[in-house]
């Protein structure tokens, strides 16, 4: 494992969707989360961290250090065993011994991936009174949201998949709904504190290049009926010189601004966007880096 980070970084992440929905709210029936206020799309933190934790677990599936922490089908307590197997003497939990908490925090970090990244809160360690339980990840994202207002369809479909043997035998056919989006953009923006991946987390050069590519490549492993044309269409990221950084963060993140073309009443593409990076503002200590 390469060593921590030695730079603060902020960066933003650019992707859109056609005629699919990004993230469906289970308060509204499955439909595109929205800002009821604006009428912007919105697509929660949670949603595009699930999706690099996904491609991450698939491109390195049994690399040690590289397991995830928070996924399908595996229960957080069994995760937290392995720490306390590894790190406790028989198994048996010591709270004399002051080092316990760093101790397990540590192992944790050292082999869970989307823990070193994104922190976690660890329930066993927190149940058992511990200090480690929860972890702060030096990467932190915003909710995405879409550039223009959505427009939510929703579209009747039919189904000739009957469910019951009852149903079959009265009709040969089911009504059904999707909701989609016909085209939005979204942006999200994130951060990356090297400081908290020096005195926390561990989070390295090596884990750092994996969540650009991750990012990257977030959508091209998570195709749905629900999702299938969605894409990253650009990643600004500001390199800062420093570990606390060289300006604050609304400044950099301020120098990205989105627009569309002159002629264009309805974006219905990516092509109807000009995505628009200051560089001659960028301040002094801080690297402008681009990625498509």
């Amino acid at each position: 494992m390469s060593e921590p980070i030695k730079n603060r970084y902020e960066f933003s992440i650019f992707f859109d969707v056609e005629n699919g929905n990004p993230n469906g709210d289970p308060d509204a029936g499955n439909m595109p989360r929205i800002d009821p206020e604006t009428g912007h799309g919105i697509v929660t933190d949670v949603c595009i961290k699930r999706k690099i934790r996904n491609f991450v677990e698939t491109v390195k599936n049994g690399v040690s250090g590289f397991d995830i922490y928070i996924k399908d089908g595996v229960p957080l307590n069994l995760s937290d065993k392995k720490a306390y197997a590894a790190v406790l003497e028989g198994g048996k939990l010591e709270k004399k011994d002051p080092e316990i908490d760093r101790k397990l925090r540590d192992w944790m970090c050292k082999n869970f991936y989307d823990i070193r990244t994104f922190g976690a809160v660890m329930t066993t360690f927190v149940k058992d009174k511990l200090n480690c339980g929860q972890v702060r990840g030096p990467v932190q994202l915003t909710f995405a949201r879409s550039i223009d207002p959505i427009v939510r369809q929703e579209v009747t479909i039919t189904r000739v998949a009957i469910t019951t043997e009852e149903d079959f035998a009265k009709k040969e056919t089911e009504m059904g709904r999707k909701h989609i989006i016909p085209y939005a953009l979204y942006r999200a923006d994130g951060f990356i504190s090297a400081n908290l991946a020096r005195r926390v987390t561990g989070f390295s050069e090596e884990d750092l290049q994996l969540l650009w590519e991750a990012i990257i490549n977030m959508f091209e492993e998570d195709r749905s009926a629900a999702r299938g044309k969605m894409a990253v269409r650009k990643l600004v990221i500001f390199k800062h010189k420093d570990e606390l950084g060289n300006a604050p963060a609304h400044r950099t993140l301020g120098l990205v601004t989105v627009k569309r073309k002159e002629g264009v009443d309805v974006p219905r593409s990516f092509a109807d966007y000009e995505i628009i990076v200051d560089e001659a503002g960028c301040p002094d200590g801080v690297e402008i880096i681009c990625r498509e």
